[in-house]
């Protein structure tokens, strides 16, 4: 190479690095709120970033650029919540913004460094790619407590109809599907793959497609709506209240009858901001009332008459389930939980559920004895893990399983698998995401547990977005961010188990494994087409 021409070889891993970055960045608005679909073919540029880098090290070096670029678009909304509190807690935004980011690339850096040591180019680095690429997101979604946030199958969130083979195979499984379609494009740049092949491979990639749409709108179609009284669970009502209170006011003492009083009057009935979901009379008689996390902003367990009082504000014959911090003894100290309450009028309290998948630098500081950080949230001590996903009974609906905020983000984990409930129930603060991406991405998010589950989703937010979701995915109501009101819904009906539901990862593993003996039959392949030229 002529000395004139070698800087410019010193700066192509850069240049590839900083064009991946821009294409991760691109593909992330592809995400809820924008859902702008065409973007999604970002994974195209990362594969291509990929195929054409020297070195195994170069290609782990473009991904690592591309997923950079992808998650700190996508998590932007993180720097909200270290501005609720900004004196104690704004010099963690580079940290949260950057930091994250980079680590969080690490995984599909991984997958990228190994596509191109084991299966090189072609047909054989495509189907490769899409099988580590979503291997590497799902260790990203079980390592250190997981963070399984915008996965590939996020980007289909404007398109129903493709969300439901998630019942099938789960969002992992799904992704699979987004990423082989999504980077199939990349083929017909890559030299080394024959025309017939590349037609065979885009060809698959449609017929991909079409068949997901297909099967998808079939499912959607076959389910009935609440509006058909087989699609709603008969003499149920429930009423979600979205008080809508400022993150920065909630624990203020001279606010707190305040906000609940305006928890307790949305409660009571109509008023200005009021949704109904159809299939409803004019004036609905709520059989249950449900308020966000932590709507009570006080530590319960020690004062029994907080709860007393509470329990006033259920309906006749139903219940109330609201959220607070829970204080309780253990080994002859006090622990605080973060919990969900179930009260009536007649009994008093029902139960308790207490949050198991807690949010790391949020409600607990991981290695608390070497790092000096305070919990992001408004409390001096780490919160304690509840036991896990539960099914509990509710006075005036079917058993629930409850999940708080974050805890809905975690495929396959949302059910107790031994009791299966007639509904999930995702009560949240998302006050602390901010009024843009954030409360968008967290219910995209929650919409495809339901359609995994088959189950019926109730989601009560603080300050948004509060939703009553059909176990396809429908949203039948719906409180958008920033607004103060309730909902009045019917319960929509659970569908039988889906295959999900049953098997779990097991189906996504078949698809993992399938791919990569592709891969190693289309290398083989074309190494003998190699050593015979």
């Amino acid at each position: 190479m002529p000395p004139s021409s070698r800087p410019l070889r010193d700066r192509t891993p850069w240049i590839r690095a900083g064009l991946a970055g821009l294409g991760g960045a691109a593909t992330a608005l592809s995400l809820a709120p924008l859902d702008l679909t065409p973007f999604v073919f970002g994974y195209a540029v990362l594969l291509g970033a990929i195929a054409r880098a020297p070195t195994p090290a170069s290609a782990a070096f473009a991904a690592w650029a591309w997923a950079l670029g992808y998650h700190v678009v996508g998590l932007h909304w993180i720097a909200n919540a270290m501005l609720v509190n900004a004196g104690a807690h704004a010099w963690l935004i580079p940290f949260a913004n950057l930091g994250l980011p980079a680590i969080l690339a690490g995984f599909t850096a991984a997958a990228g460094y190994l596509a191109h040591r084991l299966f090189g180019s072609g047909i054989a680095l495509w189907t490769g790619f899409a099988a580590l690429f979503v291997a590497g997101e799902w260790v990203r979604g079980h390592t250190a407590t997981g963070f399984p946030w915008n996965l590939p199958a996020a980007t289909l969130d404007g398109w129903l109809v493709f969300l439901q083979p998630a019942s099938l195979v789960g969002a992992y499984g799904l992704s699979v599907g987004v990423v082989l379609v999504a980077s199939a494009p990349t083929l017909w740049f890559d030299r080394s793959v024959a025309r017939r092949a590349r037609l065979g491979a885009s060809s698959f990639a449609l017929l991909l497609v079409l068949a997901a749409g297909g099967w998808g709108a079939a499912r959607v179609a076959g389910v009935p709506d609440v509006d058909d009284p087989a699609g709603r669970v008969p003499g149920v009502v429930v009423r979600i209240v979205q008080g809508n209170v400022p993150q920065a006011d909630k624990w203020n003492p001279q606010l707190k009858p305040e906000h609940l009083g305006r928890y307790l009057e949305l409660s009571r009935g109509d008023r200005a901001g009021s949704v109904r979901s159809p299939g409803l009379a004019e004036s609905p008689t709520p059989t249950l009332v449900i308020w966000p996390e932590t709507a009570v902003a006080r530590l319960l367990g020690r004062d029994p008459r907080i709860t007393r009082s509470l329990a006033r504000a259920a309906p006749a014959g139903g219940s109330l389930i609201f959220g607070a911090p829970r204080a309780a003894n253990r080994n002859g100290g006090i622990v605080v939980h973060n919990s969900l309450f179930a009260v009536s009028s007649e009994a008093g309290k029902l139960w308790h559920y207490d949050k198991a998948h807690l949010v790391p630098f949020g409600e607990y500081v991981p290695l608390r004895s070497v790092l000096p950080i305070e919990p992001i949230v408004q409390s001096r001590r780490d919160f304690t893990p509840g036991p896990g996903p539960r099914t509990l009974p509710v006075q005036g609906a079917p058993p629930v399983s409850p999940l708080i905020c974050y805890e809905v983000i975690f495929p396959g984990a949302v059910t107790d698998p031994e009791n299966r409930p007639g509904w999930l129930l995702n009560a949240t603060n998302d006050a602390w995401f901010g009024p843009h991406s954030g409360p968008h991405q967290h219910l995209a998010i929650a919409r495809l547990r339901a359609i995994e589950e088959g189950l019926p989703m109730v989601r009560a937010a603080n300050t948004g977005i509060s939703v009553v979701i059909d176990p396809v995915g429908r949203i039948l109501a719906q409180l958008g961010v920033e607004e103060t009101g309730n909902i009045d819904s019917t319960l929509p009906r659970a569908l039988p188990a889906t295959a999900f539901s049953v098997f779990h990862d097991l189906p996504f593993s078949l698809m993992v494994v399938l791919l990569i003996l592709i891969s190693a039959y289309a290398r083989s392949r074309a190494a003998r087409g190699a050593s015979q030229n």
